[in-house]
């Protein structure tokens, strides 16, 4: 049972951070056409895009720190 629930919680973690890794990849290279796909529905100047952007990535980054990663470590220590 355990050891189905550190399976669980890394492959939790390693899915989350690719998901990161590819929302930050987007962001860097389509930065413009992704402000002017949003641009369409709301009205965001480019640095409160920017801004809300990186606000995101951060809270996303400690969900998956906090949810994911140190249950799984806390698991690998305690058995």
């Amino acid at each position: 049972m355990i050891d189905q629930l550190q399976s669980f919680l890394l492959w939790c973690t390693l899915i989350n951070f690719a998901v990161l890794l590819l929302w930050m990849l987007a962001f860097f290279v389509a930065h413009d056409w992704l402000y002017q796909r949003q641009a369409r529905w709301f009205r965001l100047s480019v640095e409160t895009f920017d801004r809300l952007n990186y606000l995101l990535v951060g809270g996303y980054k400690l969900a998956i720190l906090l949810f994911n990663l140190v249950p799984l470590l806390a698991l690998y220590i305690a058995f």
